[in-house]
């Protein structure tokens, strides 16, 4: 089962603080998004041509879920970063299948046209610290990347650095090549760098 970065999650303590801090690094304007009910979450978007750029927070207008959210939200402090990644399949269930334990159980979701099923750890928390993808499968052929305004912002290069590089390279096998995406040794952060309009930027 092949996976394929699909995007790049921005966590925030509020959306608002989020949206001005990748706004300013990277010169342009986010666009699109909406509320996640089941996740009690929210977000903005940037298109990359072909992968996005999500900034996310908890909603503060939604009602606190009875489990944790997506992406160690809960858990979050501090100034907005990088801190996931997502990586899409056409079988969920096969994905889940070869992926490392506490990856996560399959959980439908809609916003509007849009419709899928997302690994969802029980602890909120995706493997290898969060360098390990949350896995998602979009159903239908709509992709958010349809529908966002093109910047002119293009993803050059991902760098993951893990003190476990070589199981977090192992754990990926099935994941489609992406010269993209890097994995190094070193302790654990991200790192993500591209073209815009106004030069090379980068968001870590």
């Amino acid at each position: 089962m092949r996976l394929i970065l699909d995007h790049l999650a921005i966590s925030a303590a509020t959306l608002e603080e989020g949206v001005e801090a990748v706004e300013a690094a990277l010169g342009v304007a986010l666009a699109g998004g909406g509320q996640h009910p089941h996740m009690a979450t929210h977000n903005r978007l940037l298109g990359l041509g072909d992968v996005y750029v999500e900034v996310i927070a908890t909603d503060p207008a939604a009602p606190r879920p009875g489990w944790p959210r997506w992406f160690d939200l809960d858990g979050f402090t501090g100034v907005p970063r990088l801190t996931n990644w997502v990586a899409r399949c056409k079988d969920l269930d096969a994905a889940l299948a070869l992926a490392p334990a506490g990856t996560g159980t399959p959980t439908v979701l809609q916003r509007g046209d849009f419709r899928w099923r997302m690994a969802v750890p029980a602890d909120g928390r995706l493997p290898f610290g969060g360098a390990y993808p949350a896995l998602i499968e979009w159903e239908g052929a709509l992709h958010p990347t349809q529908r966002l305004p093109d910047a002119g912002v293009r993803l050059t290069r991902f760098e993951i650095a893990h003190p476990e590089a070589a199981s977090l390279r192992q754990a990926l096998a099935a994941l489609t090549p992406d010269p993209r995406l890097v994995i190094v040794d070193g302790a654990a952060a991200m790192r993500a760098s591209f073209t815009t309009p106004h030069g090379p930027r980068t968001l870590g």
